[in-house]
């Protein structure tokens, strides 16, 4: 019972791998089968296209017919649309259909996948009891994907025979680990039950004010880190490009990863202190990144790195949190799908940047984005309080969510 969240939790892991492995080989693609900046990071942001009816319809679905089933059928759609970016090689067309069902099985992954470990997390599938436990589980474990897959990725196309084939293959066996693990986690939702029981969504006040002005800017750090960074900071690192936009791919989300329990413990001084710290340092990062592609600093722009992983970690565990202190067990996949929504939209800046080019630098669109993060920060940070009722409303949050489950 105690661990029987680390299965499903895997499964996040393999998807959040699945959708980054491609990342840092947009080098590669550009060099070996001539396609353009443009055309590479599009299809970093076709993805996107995809993932939104990923997560539209995989949380509503599996608030319906449950958790399990949409996971380990998304996670099975997920190697398959690896497969197709390894037939990329020869047609790149496949690479277009590869992305986009990378985005339509992630997103379902992520809205089934996040409810499934939380649910499993809490009783009575689970022991944890501090409130968000299972939230930062699921975000860590994603995060750990994320970033790994990242510099794995770079090394075999680095030095690796086949790179653009031989790169995909560790997602193939993480999914298949991940299934036949999988197999043994309970269902935490019955199907067929009522969509319609209790449990807030996006017409919530908290929603609105917070969670949606801060989930854009989730993904801006990670995928400036590792999309528009490389490109511009790399011109003295001959040979070593690809391992560079690894290196960035990994310490991104990966110190993401690593604060979130940080981001949990602060927010006991107000419940928006997460996201107006993780905005700042994220907005610190944004800025030291314009500097350093203004005067190509591949080092200095590491540290822009870390600061812009540090934001991510404090804005998704902010995010992931107050979604399940407004959700009811009824909900949780469909608010959850709607936040990755929201979220993902920030996947698109490398893409973005690249289309806004003609019309400015990348330094300048990198400072207006600075603007734009200090801007937001002002605006979900007026009117935050120490957090003096927060424990009664956890307490009184947990009691429900043991009541709707049959516990109580």
């Amino acid at each position: 019972m105690r661990n029987k969240w680390l299965p499903a939790a895997f499964l996040m892991t393999a998807a959040g791998w699945g959708a980054n492995q491609f990342s840092p080989l947009l080098g590669v693609y550009q060099h070996d089968l001539g396609l353009s900046a443009n055309a590479t990071t599009g299809l970093l942001a076709l993805y996107v296209v995809g993932l939104l009816p990923g997560l539209l319809l995989g949380g509503p679905l599996a608030d319906r017919r449950g958790r399990r089933p949409v996971v380990l059928v998304a996670v099975a759609i997920n190697a398959v649309a690896t497969v197709a970016l390894m037939l990329g090689v020869d047609v790149p067309v496949w690479l277009a259909v590869g992305r986009l069902l990378t985005g339509l099985s992630t997103g379902a992954v992520l809205a089934a996948g996040s409810a499934w470990v939380r649910e499993l997390s809490h009783p009575p599938f689970g022991t944890a009891v501090e409130d968000g436990a299972g939230a930062r589980r699921a975000g860590v474990m994603l995060s750990m994907g994320f970033s790994i897959s990242g510099l794995v990725s770079a090394l075999i196309a680095q030095w690796g025979p086949h790179p653009l084939v031989i790169a995909y293959l560790p997602h193939l066996l993480l999914s298949v680990a991940g299934v036949v693990l999988a197999l043994s986690c309970p269902e935490t939702r019955s199907a067929g039950s009522d969509p319609g029981a209790r449990g807030g969504g996006i017409g919530d006040p908290r929603f609105r004010r917070l969670v949606l002005p801060v989930a854009p800017w989730v993904f801006v750090g990670p995928t400036v880190a590792f999309g528009t960074l490389p490109g511009l900071v790399t011109s003295d690192l001959p040979g070593f490009e690809t391992v560079y936009a690894g290196v960035t791919a990994l310490i991104t989300p990966g110190l993401g990863a690593v604060v979130q329990p940080i981001a949990r413990r602060i927010a006991r001084r107000g419940e928006r202190v997460p996201a107006v710290v993780g905005l700042v340092v994220l907005a610190a990062g944004l800025a030291l990144a314009a500097v350093s592609a203004m005067w190509v600093l591949p080092w200095w722009a590491l540290v822009a790195c870390l600061l812009m992983g540090t934001g991510y970690g404090f804005t998704v565990t902010f995010c992931l949190t107050v979604v399940g202190r407004i959700a009811g067990p009824a909900g949780l996949a469909r608010l959850t799908a709607v936040f990755w929504c929201i979220a993902y939209l920030g996947f698109c800046t490398p893409f973005a940047i690249s289309l806004l080019a003609p019309v400015a630098s990348a330094q300048v669109l990198l400072l207006v984005l600075v603007g734009l993060a200090l801007i937001t920060t002002a605006a979900v940070s007026a009117g935050d309080e120490p957090d003096r009722d927060g424990q009664e409303r956890r307490r009184a949050d947990h009691i429900q969510r043991l009541r709707d489950s049959g516990v109580l």
